[in-house]
């Protein structure tokens, strides 16, 4: 689904192309638009971790952490890279550009943008909305939003965790912000991304297996349940308020 043209600027936070990302490192966007390119690389670039490699222990282990974003995340940087030499006009756009206008993309490299773009967004993100000493009952807008739109806490979290032991094989589990401005849940299979159902997404957890199989093996739900003690909600706060400006 293609976003109207104020909700992409949004998103893309870019007029004319050009990505003022600077002014956005403080931002709660700046994972969403992280520059595809930047003026004097052209590249997609890998964000490092905002904490060392333990420092969600021992909900979520360093050897997990150190694979997942050294390992995994970085091939989705890779391959989308060698993508984009192919077509070398495409690095004039963001990612999340090409995700939202999927059918834009050429067909030949289409699945690659897809996969290796959505992991590339997805994990940004999701460093993000991670911290230590993380997690409790959210505080400040997103806690009244999920009262709001879910009734409480509790109940928000049971959901959103269902959601997750339920979504078949691999994929993300979200909290998204839709057209209608009301939050839900949904999920997405591999690494696709909200942006292709034109939903920006608030936060989200990865559920592959490579994010929790060293751990807790087949044990999803336990790893679902213990990811709550490293969320991040100012982050994911500055997500939201993001997503209701526009």
């Amino acid at each position: 689904m293609s976003l109207n043209r104020r909700k992409l600027i949004f998103l893309l936070g870019a007029t004319g192309g050009a990505f003022a990302l600077n002014s956005w490192r403080s931002s709660g966007l700046m994972d969403v638009a992280l520059a595809q390119s930047t003026p004097s690389s052209n590249t997609v670039s890998l964000p490092p971790l905002p904490y060392d490699y333990n420092a969600l222990e021992p909900h979520i282990d360093a050897q997990t952490m150190r694979f997942h974003h050294d390992n995994h995340h970085a091939t989705y940087v890779k391959n989308l890279n060698a993508a984009f030499e192919k077509y070398p006009n495409l690095k004039s756009q963001s990612v999340a550009q090409l995700l939202t206008n999927l059918n834009s993309v050429p067909e030949a490299i289409r699945t690659t943008v897809r996969n290796n773009g959505g992991g590339h967004i997805n994990h940004t993100m999701f460093w993000r909305i991670m911290k230590p000493n993380g997690g409790g009952e959210p505080t400040g807008a997103i806690g009244k939003a999920i009262a709001a739109d879910f009734k409480d806490f509790a109940t928000f979290k049971k959901q959103f965790n269902d959601a997750g032991t339920k979504r078949f094989g691999s994929g993300w589990v979200w909290l998204v912000r839709g057209n209608d401005g009301k939050l839900k849940i949904t999920t997405t299979p591999n690494q696709d991304s909200p942006l292709m159902d034109g939903n920006y997404p608030i936060m989200g957890n990865d559920v592959w297996e490579h994010a929790y199989y060293l751990k807790y093996q087949y044990r999803r739900a336990d790893y679902l349940n213990a990811w709550w003690n490293v969320i991040n909600w100012d982050e994911i706060n500055n997500r939201l308020a993001q997503a209701t400006k526009a």
